[in-house]
């Protein structure tokens, strides 16, 4: 089967243009001309929102560091926390803690997308925060806390950073999986509200005609009707479409 995950610019080779990437790219060329910006890329899993984010920081030629994490599933939060520090400090070639914060202004943004939040799929002995989080539930709290008190202990160098991170927050329920901060109706448009206040977000979602478009680049698509079929069984998310239509060929 084809990883329809996109983890590089050149993955992600026919793509479809869409409102949402447009507000996105808007929303990115900031980037180069200034800091301080924290941005969101939200979207239900199998959305396209790495697929965006790719596009578009290619398209306008930012300078990323992409940010990564290689973890197991049963990693307590302070060793999660303490490996994410390691491995970037290593990986930039500096010092200590303080210096990555000096080197990261030297990019147009930190981005933390695929290789931080499904690098399952980069070492399948290994997995990323995203699935971490899946896999241990409320246990993970005291990660996100020590986020916090990180965000709030060094605002002032974030402040000269700017940073990309594609979110989903997921719930597991009879097998399928839903995304809060989109399939919940009033609630969910309440959350994003609450995080609109906080950070710049844009939502990654498609209308008919735009999801249709993008179906129909699959070799395997088939007739508008089948494409219709596939809609209502997978709802507007091009990925696990696609990754039906491979199971088929």
């Amino acid at each position: 089967m084809s990883n329809h995950k996109v983890l590089s610019a050149r993955d992600n080779k026919k793509f479809i243009k869409t409102r949402s990437f447009h507000e996105l790219c808007q929303v990115l060329s900031d980037l180069k001309t200034s800091k301080g910006h924290f941005v969101l890329v939200l979207g239900a899993p199998g959305t396209g929102k790495s697929a965006n984010i790719y596009r578009a920081v290619s398209l306008l030629d930012l300078e990323v560091y992409d940010a990564f994490l290689f973890i197991d599933k049963d990693t307590p939060p302070y060793r999660v926390f303490k490996i994410f520090w390691e491995s970037i400090i290593t990986d930039m070639g500096v010092a200590n803690k303080k210096a990555v914060y000096r080197k990261a202004q030297t990019y147009d943004l930190v981005l933390f997308a695929d290789p931080f939040l499904d690098s399952e799929y980069i070492d399948q002995n290994k997995v990323g925060l995203g699935l971490w989080t899946e896999e241990n539930g409320p246990n993970t709290a005291p990660f996100y806390f020590r986020v916090l008190y990180e965000y709030i202990k060094h605002w002032r160098d974030i402040q000269k950073v700017n940073v990309v991170a594609q979110t989903s927050w997921v719930l597991k329920f009879q097998g399928a999986r839903y995304d809060i901060l989109t399939d919940f109706g009033f609630f969910s448009r309440f959350l994003v509200f609450l995080l609109k206040q906080l950070f710049e977000v844009v939502l990654i979602s498609y209308n008919p005609e735009e999801l249709i478009k993008i179906i129909k680049n699959h070799p395997n698509a088939g007739s508008e009707a089948e494409i219709e079929g596939l809609i209502k069984k997978f709802g507007k998310r091009p990925r696990l479409i696609f990754e039906e239509l491979d199971q088929k060929a």
